[in-house]
């Protein structure tokens, strides 16, 4: 009988899984998300399915009002998560240790490590949460080899200008999930591109943080604003422009 169980179980992930669509290129459009509201927080679905190196593959953001109750702590056996602070004042705690963020810090959790995130200003916390299984076996001793589960507190980093605008770099590493996640912050002071389109193995997510912004994905244009999020998959031609002659920024981040 336990191993009839087992067996239908794993049986009603892999049907699951099966179920799953390929995460679409294109734009994502923060004000058409639908938004669920509970009594201190409310959720918006942006994606869910898989993609050329994810197995499982799901985006969405979090809205945490003022005085909401922490969420409880917990460890994903075999997903890995980035977060991506929209808006107000995070404390993160990760296996005890605790930190508070701002609006721009990024986390990035490991398998297997109990976490949790509490709005600890006076106004929202919204946060965008990017959970993924490789398509490959998880490798739990590589993501802690190049270090483990990470707060990137954007208040330690630092802008570099630039010819057209400047930067921040957050990370260029491997994961439990990734053999190689890079993040980092564009901005563009005038309109126009951001460099040639160019194609790479990695799939690409540019989610933007201020000022509007074209993308060619495949042939295609596509049109955002803050909030909004661009998606590129593995290999296809893209290239990111400022559509407007006042600054633009936006956080480019890419994985394999």
């Amino acid at each position: 009988m336990k191993t009839l169980i087992i067996s239908i179980l794993i049986l009603s992930t892999i049907i699951s899984n099966a179920q799953l669509e390929p995460v679409k290129d294109g734009v994502y459009i923060w004000n058409e998300f639908t938004v669920e509201k509970s009594e201190d927080r409310e959720s918006r679905k942006i994606f869910e399915g898989v993609s050329p190196h994810f197995e499982y593959f799901e985006m969405h953001a979090t809205t945490q009002y003022p005085g909401a109750k922490a969420n409880k702590p917990n460890a994903n056996d075999d997903i890995e998560e980035c977060i991506i602070v929209k808006e107000g004042l995070m404390k993160v705690t990760n296996e005890g240790k605790s930190e508070i963020i701002g609006k721009g810090s990024v986390v990035l959790f490991m398998p297997k490590e109990i976490h949790a995130i509490e709005n600890v200003g006076d106004t929202n916390l919204t946060y965008y949460i990017m959970s993924y299984k490789s398509k490959k076996p998880i490798n739990i001793e590589r993501g802690q080899t190049n270090g483990g589960s990470t707060v990137y507190n954007a208040d330690d980093l630092e802008f570099k200008p630039s010819a057209r605008g400047g930067g921040i770099a957050y990370f260029d590493r491997s994961t439990s999930m990734c053999e190689r996640f890079e993040m980092h912050i564009t901005q563009l002071d005038k309109k126009g591109p951001s460099h040639n389109p160019h194609t790479h193995i990695e799939t690409e997510i540019i989610l933007l943080i201020s000022g509007n912004a074209e993308m060619m994905i495949d042939g295609k244009t596509y049109k955002g604003t803050a909030g909004d999020l661009f998606l590129a998959n593995s290999q296809l031609l893209h290239g990111i422009s400022n559509a407007d002659d006042a600054p633009c920024k936006y956080f480019a981040f890419k994985w394999n």
